[in-house]
């Protein structure tokens, strides 16, 4: 053990503070090295003790390092991970206190620090202690400052950490990565009028000298470093003890005050219900969410454990701007990270390559508690644009297994993607609808039982479900997570006889870059097949074909209730019987019918007047979350006609006559008898007919926009985004000149970045120009200029790209180093000319092996765009002729 009163220089760097170390104790037995991983393995830790001193005013920070570390075998260097920080001082302190000096060798390519002994390491307990100093960035990575008006009118700066996947290590000098579990003590030095805010509550305070404050933090449970985190501002903390004996807080800018109501209050029913579900109560005495001004291209927000990090237009209810959708999302967003402190903190995937098992889970689990919490929200539907949304990666042949191989610090910030998120989501669903809610939960209780405090792999949650009682079901997900890749299910023959239906179903891949080539991909398929409204049978579809013998007759729905990752195509009378059929199936079939066979006609795979048909099928009265996706499909149609002005006219057309109608029912203004899918529906509504152009909405939006000269309050309310995002695309030069100073007056850090976004909206080409400009200007603010260049991308893609190409090196600086890589996919996401495929394809050169998957996916959708854009708008002038 360490002797009484014996203090490190790295304690000494502190301006005299002690620094508190736990005993070094021998070993019992040697800890085995994770075998996931790219550091070199020379050093497990245990525990780190770290303290920072922050100078907010430079963008620097110094600080002070000691980590307790099991060397299993001799070794002549440490190497931990190391990036953006400067090591100054390092020295091995052995378990009777004697140290050496360590030679210090950093490599910023490799993100390491090799810490060499002279003589070499034997094998053994050791403490490294050392000082380095750091930056602090101006975007979501690492420790940094976001810069907003308070709320009292003032300027000020907050510092937050971001260090998901491997941005710990611009920190303090650590093994960066998710099997190195370890126990963390931070402390912090931090004005003495602001608030400082942890994983854990705070252990101690005292003086610091010239108005600072030394802010020590209780010991943290095991956990990977990129869990850790720190914040500090002008905040106030809103608090309540939940029914489990954890306090829930809610941390914002002072002055926030009731805004933080409804997040808090949904927070902490979520503890008692994951305690519940997963049987494993949460460890640590408090969670909160910590609402940071400011945005990311990345992330909305993050899971550190006990101190959710939330963007704050995603936390804070405020009635002046807050919509339905931003509303829901606060309960979705917080199920989501409140489930990752299970599955992602309590346990953690071993490597990145097991991504999905943090990110999956908690995407299926945000759905289900908000469906447990909020049933009237309808929340299971969203099941079915999460599907979808997965599919739309999924489809083409740059796309990846849910399960892949990650080696790099760019290929993990690329695993946060879709297949990651909504695949993992809609595999899960599958495979609880295949085990049964009962034996599902029981796998999940077991597998948590089993890992926490540590690290898995798929194949243990697997096993883990299986043995309780899920028999076959390894081999049905094996094939879903280990093969990238979608199903199709092909209805080759239907025929009722004797009161029965007989079905003849064979296999194919789905894919929108390869439709007619031959796949030898094959999955087992959990099938849910009901007939005429009866109750659905269960089957796996394996082999490539089954044939099924059901009891009814009637319209067939291969994917009863949605909850099956595969595409299904009808016979074309199937699909007519299923038309009309379709007001009396249930939403949720409703929404996935028309989701997959829209996709199916599109791709190529069958005409397109069929779906259509489908599309307008759907009764004006059906539920709202339903009618939203289909006015937005008709929405996309429109966009998809760009350059044919008689085609957009006619769809818009026929879209307004479908749901201008549900708009006047609802009206414009909120009812206090609003449901939020009725209040969310209104703003979809108002938004795409505004973008169609129906007369009515586009008056009133003016209407509204001209009374804010008289009354600076006119637009405030739930629909402020959607008419502020009508009057942009479609705005003047003077309306864009009054919505900008808007923007610069604006004392609001949400309503300011969402105003200074909305500049980049417009349709005039002059116009977009201008916000590009000011996107490279100080104006909008270092965490905005990077949306505003997005919402130009949104209209004029290639206008939007190569303004990038031109500022490459300015732009990449106003992005977070999370999102670099796969931004420029963003701003290609709606190109439609040939001539972006020359550009996209001399970009992608550019670019390091590791960073060129985003563009390839990029230009994979472009390519196919532009190959199937003539048969479409074909198809669809036809369609709105014969109706």
């Amino acid at each position: 053990m360490f002797r009484s009163g014996h203090r490190s220089f790295a304690a000494l760097a502190l301006a005299g503070t002690a620094l508190c170390l736990a005993p070094v104790v021998p070993a019992m037995a040697q800890a085995p090295f994770p075998a996931d991983g790219t550091l070199p393995h020379t050093a497990i830790p245990s525990h780190y003790v770290i303290a920072i001193r922050p100078d907010p005013k430079a963008l620097t920070f110094t600080g002070t390092f000691a980590i307790d570390i099991d060397v299993p075998q001799a070794t002549d260097a440490v190497v931990l991970n190391a990036a953006q920080i400067t090591v100054d001082k390092a020295r091995l302190v052995t378990a009777d206190g004697h140290s050496m000096p360590l030679a210090i060798s950093p490599d910023a390519k490799e993100q390491t620090v090799r810490l060499g002994a002279t003589g070499g390491i034997a094998a053994g307990h050791y403490r490294i202690e050392g000082s380095y100093a750091g930056r602090i960035d101006t975007q979501a990575d690492g420790l940094f400052a976001l810069d907003y008006t308070g709320n009292d009118g003032k300027p000020t700066r907050a510092l937050f950490t971001q260090f998901e996947p491997s941005y710990a290590r611009q920190f303090a000098p650590m093994f960066d990565e998710p099997s190195y579990k370890a126990t963390f003590d931070l402390s912090v030095v931090v004005p003495q009028d602001r608030l400082a805010v942890s994983n854990m509550p705070v252990a101690s305070e005292e003086p610091a000298g010239k108005g600072l404050k030394k802010v020590t933090f209780r010991t943290t449970p095991k956990m990977a470093s990129y869990l850790l985190f720190f914040g500090e501002g002008d905040f106030e903390r809103m608090s309540k003890m939940t029914s489990a004996g954890v306090e829930a807080g809610i941390v914002s800018p002072k002055g926030s005050g009731e805004q933080a109501r409804f997040a808090l209050n949904e927070l902490a029913g979520l503890i008692p219900y994951y305690n519940d579900y997963f049987g494993v109560n949460y460890p640590l005495p408090k969670i909160d969410n910590i609402a940071g001004p400011g945005q990311s291209e990345f992330f909305a927000a993050m899971e550190n454990w006990g101190a959710v990090f939330t963007f704050q237009r995603d936390l804070l209810d405020d009635p002046k701007t807050t919509s339905p959708q931003s509303r829901e999302f606060i309960e979705v967003a917080q199920a989501h990270e409140v489930a990752h402190q299970w599955f992602g903190d309590l346990v953690t995937m071993a490597w990145w390559d097991d991504l999905w098992l943090n990110e999956g889970f908690a995407s299926w689990m945000e759905n289900k508690a908000t469906d447990h919490f909020h049933p009237d929200w309808f929340a299971l539907l969203n099941r079915v644009s999460g599907r979808e949304a997965a599919m739309g990666l999924d489809a083409f042949r740059t796309t990846h297994p849910v399960v892949q191989r990650i080696r790099t610090v760019d290929e993990a910030n690329q695993a946060f993607d879709a297949i990651t998120y909504q695949k993992g989501e809609a595999v899960l669903a599958m495979l609880e609808a295949y085990a049964g809610e009962t034996t599902w939960r029981d796998g999940i209780r077991a597998y948590m039982a089993a890992h926490k405090f540590g690290n898995s792999h798929t194949a243990d949650l697997w096993h883990a479900v299986e043995s309780a009682g899920a028999t076959g079901l390894t081999t049905i997900a094996t094939d879903f997570t280990t093969q990238p890749g979608i199903p199709l299910v092909r209805v080759a023959d239907v025929q009722c006889a004797g009161g029965k239906t007989t079905l003849s179903l064979t296999q194919d891949e789905f894919t929108r870059d390869r439709v007619g080539e031959p796949s030898t991909r094959r999955w087992h398929v959990p099938l849910l097949v009901s007939v005429g409204g009866g109750a659905p049978q269960r089957s796996v579809m394996a082999d490539g074909k089954t044939t099924l013998t059901i009891d009814g007759c009637g319209p067939v729905v291969i994917n009863a209730g949605q909850l099956g990752y595969y595409r299904t195509l009808y016979t074309p009378a199937g699909l007519t019987a299923l038309t009309v059929a379709l007001p009396h199936l249930a939403p949720i079939d409703q929404r996935g019918l028309i989701a997959d066979q829209m996709e199916l006609g599109l791709a190529g795979y069958q005409p397109l007047a069929g779906p259509l048909d489908l599309l307008a099928a759907l009764p004006v009265d059906a539920n709202a979350r339903v009618a939203g996706d289909a006015a937005r499909r008709f929405d996309g149609l429109y966009d998809r006609l760009d350059g044919d002005p008689a085609g957009q006219a006619a769809i818009a057309a026929r879209a307004i006559a479908l749901w201008k109608p549900r708009l006047d029912t609802l009206g414009y203004d909120p009812r206090s008898s609003d449901t939020l899918p009725d209040a969310d529906l209104r703003a979809t509504l108002v938004a795409v007919l505004g973008h169609l152009g129906e007369p009515g909405v586009l008056a009133e939006a003016r209407r509204r926009f001209a009374a804010l000269d008289h009354d600076p309050h006119a637009l405030d309310g739930p629909l402020k985004q959607d008419w502020l995002g009508i009057i942009a695309r479609n705005a003047t030069p003077a309306e864009w000149d009054k919505l900008a100073q808007m923007a610069k007056d604006s004392t609001s850090t949400v309503a300011r970045s969402d105003l200074f976004e909305q500049l980049g909206g417009a349709r005039d080409v002059a116009l977009a120009r201008r916000a590009l400009d000011l996107a490279l200007t100080d104006v909008p603010g270092k965490t905005t200029s990077a949306g505003i260049i997005s919402a130009v991308a949104a209209e004029h893609s290639e206008l939007a790209f190569d303004f990038f190409v031109a500022h490459r090196n300015a732009v990449l600086a106003l992005v977070d180093a999370s999102a670099q890589t796969t931004y420029v996919e963003r701003l290609a996401g709606r190109a439609d000319t040939p001539s972006m495929v020359d550009k996209l394809t001399a970009y992608e050169q550019t670019l390091p092996e590791d960073a060129k998957k985003p563009v390839e996916r990029a230009l994979g959708r472009l390519k196919d765009r532009l190959a199937v854009k003539a048969r479409i708008d074909r198809e669809t002038v036809a369609w709105l002729k014969g109706h």
